[in-house]
């Protein structure tokens, strides 16, 4: 698939192509982590997503339903958008992936972690999971893949 053309769908057919609930779709706007177009012609609000926020929404939804929390895989999308704002207009997915990095202690003697996103390197992956740290991949060619499907059935 090549460049995705600017279609745009409603809430419910958002909702409906990527598995959310209307609720999320909500909740993630309000919060300011997939910013639809809204436009007030007409007689209210109309919301409209783009295909590259329907990507955003996928891959949010695929995130939290392998048991990412919220605030990681927000934080995940917007690193994405900020370091790569190019796959979500592309439709050429890439692969990357979350490492765990110890830091420096707090006061307390306990080690404060945080995740990191790079782009997958299988042997940095295999080191990481050799030391007992977890891997999180985040593979937005598989999550676009899937998103291409169900539009082509829509």
């Amino acid at each position: 698939m090549n460049c995705m053309q600017e279609t745009f769908f409603t809430s419910k057919e958002a909702a409906e192509i990527t598995g959310c609930t209307l609720r999320q779709l909500q909740y993630w706007r309000e919060r300011g982590v997939i910013v639809p177009v809204i436009s007030d012609t007409g007689t209210g609000r109309s919301i409209y997503y783009s295909k590259s926020n329907l990507l955003e929404l996928a891959a949010m939804s695929y995130w939290l339903s392998v048991g990412l929390s919220f605030d990681i895989a927000s934080t995940t999308l917007k690193k994405l958008k900020d370091q790569e704002p190019e796959l979500f207009t592309s439709g050429k997915g890439k692969r990357f992936m979350l490492l765990l990095q110890a830091q420096e202690r707090s006061p307390l003697g306990v080690p404060k972690v945080s995740l990191e996103l790079v782009e997958f390197d299988r042997k940095k992956a295999i080191a990481s999971l050799d030391e007992g740290k977890p891997v999180i991949p985040v593979w937005l060619d598989e999550i676009y893949q899937k998103l291409a499907l169900k539009l082509g059935k829509s």
